[in-house]
């Protein structure tokens, strides 16, 4: 008897892959360090940062390997997340739906965003993490900025050499985050509020 509630190896190669962006936004030194504000929307930026990079990577194959479904599985998994998230910190049934949506929308704005910052030798990228990532939080230096771009594009030439379909099965080979000068700020403590995921 075929079960239709069985999962698909894209529904576990997607969870294993969106537990893997997950730790890696967050990592302390981008909310210790970079001053990434250590909230609900800053974590959840953090978390968009590293969907859009493995995103890029799935669409750059297309529908070959079976790209393109392990990133729909991808996104499904990611705002079935948010979903839970906000109702564990006692968002109202009738408003989880349309924060979710807002959530989706948003992160359709930020791919574009980045993608065309990775893309662009110029200051897009730092405008783009800037605007978004640093949206609710005072600018941060320009050095700052310059080093988590830096950062951004490391992490995309290095997921480019991961094979597409591999991305959900096996560790994601993420660059050093870039250490920045005693001078730079960076006075946020993680784990001060409910964690998205």
């Amino acid at each position: 008897m075929v079960s239709w509630f069985r999962r698909s190896p894209d529904d576990a190669g997607a969870t294993r892959l969106y537990g893997a962006l997950v730790a890696q936004a967050r990592a302390a030194a981008f909310y210790r360090d970079y001053g990434v504000p250590d909230s609900l929307d800053g974590r959840y930026e953090m978390l968009a940062l590293h969907m859009v990079l493995a995103l890029r990577r799935l669409k750059r194959h297309g529908a070959r390997d079976g790209a393109s479904s392990l990133a729909q599985a991808l996104f499904d998994a990611m705002f079935a997340d948010m979903d839970r998230s906000l109702r564990e910190i006692g968002v109202g049934d009738l408003s989880v739906g349309p924060r979710v949506k807002e959530m989706a929308r948003g992160l359709y704005g930020r791919i574009a965003a980045y993608e065309a910052g990775i893309a662009d030798d110029g200051a897009a990228l730092e405008q783009a993490l800037a605007r978004n990532v640093y949206g609710t939080a005072p600018s941060p230096p320009r050095p700052t900025l310059a080093a988590l771009a830096a950062y951004v594009r490391a992490a995309a030439e290095r997921l480019d050499a991961v094979p597409a379909r591999e991305l959900g099965a096996t560790t994601l080979p993420w660059p050093a985050i870039p250490a920045l000068a005693p001078s730079a700020p960076g006075t946020q403590a993680p784990g001060a509020v409910p964690a998205v995921g």
